[in-house]
């Protein structure tokens, strides 16, 4: 597998991550709803990025966990330097969530067995 092809993608979704998270007001006026839209959507967005890294790093479950809740991390502390925003270690817990969830996921796909 090419370079490009194995770490573009979790390269491109931290790019959207970094984005996003640059951006001063992400709110859609929806009150709790807003709320649980957004968390539901970082963990589902860091799920996914440990999903790639997974992919792109030979199924190295705890390297690709490494990576991506240290960008989550990094994702955290560039929200505190953005107007309108900020970062929080339960934001992260929130980010770790869903990689946790991603690895469970992949756990039970990986090893159940097929009906004999």
């Amino acid at each position: 597998m090419g370079w490009v092809v194995r770490f573009g993608p979790p390269l491109l979704l931290m790019a959207v991550i970094f984005f996003l998270s640059a951006q001063p007001d992400l709110g859609t006026g929806l009150g709790t709803w807003d709320t649980i839209l957004r968390k539901g959507a970082h963990m589902v967005e860091f799920g996914l990025l440990w999903l790639l890294w997974w992919r792109a790093l030979g199924r190295r479950r705890a390297l690709a966990a490494l990576i991506t809740l240290a960008y989550a991390a990094s994702d955290e502390l560039h929200q505190r330097f953005v107007d309108g925003r900020h970062g929080s270690p339960v934001d992260w817990l929130i980010d770790a969530t869903g990689v946790a969830v991603a690895i469970a996921l992949t756990t039970y796909v990986t090893t159940r067995r097929t009906p004999a």
